[in-house]
């Protein structure tokens, strides 16, 4: 199995996301008001699951890996490209909880932060996942030996299984400090 699989089943899930934040867009804007806990869970699905778990196996294993071969000027550009898209969604969902915490603090403005950063996200993923799955994942899978992939691919398992241990130790640890 080729170690973008994990990466392209992970998209399919994302898609179902948006697919629900959007549907809960729709409400907010014809009720002018949101739900604060959708929002709360939107930003732990998309911190956790898109971002930690996806981009972190994308950036901390294949760009970490494809940085050591010699990839085509085009591969470097998405490559790239894919790492400021990275960067540019946890800006959003930043912008998206402090939003949302000027929300429940009563102040009514913030609502259309709330619905642009949304709007942002729910056009940001559909494009980036089409850019991942068929211009970059595959073709990039040519730069590597049958070994290489199995050996990603194993990394990629062992990342999932501990990303959870690490989320929830640091949710316990915050709780601690305080």
């Amino acid at each position: 199995m080729m170690p973008v699989g994990p990466l392209m089943k992970e998209h399919r899930l994302i898609e179902r996301m948006i697919r629900i934040m959007n549907a809960n867009l729709e409400n907010i804007k014809k009720e002018n008001k949101v739900d604060p806990s959708f929002v709360d869970t939107t930003v732990d699905f998309i911190r956790t699951y898109a971002d930690r778990c996806h981009h972190g196996k994308e950036e901390d294993i294949l760009f970490r890996d494809l940085a050591k071969k010699d990839i085509s000027a085009e591969d470097k550009r998405i490559m790239n490209e894919l790492i400021k898209e990275h960067t540019m969604g946890r800006n959003n969902v930043k912008k998206l909880v402090e939003a949302k915490e000027k929300y429940i603090q009563g102040n009514k403005d913030a609502l259309k932060d709330i619905i642009f950063n949304m709007e942002i996200l729910i056009r940001f993923y559909p494009n980036h996942i089409e850019k991942e799955d068929k211009h970059f994942f595959i073709p990039c899978m040519d730069y590597f030996a049958e070994q290489e992939r199995d050996a990603m691919l194993n990394e990629m398992w062992e990342f999932d299984k501990n990303m959870i241990h690490e989320k929830y130790s640091k949710v316990v640890e915050g709780y601690e400090k305080k």
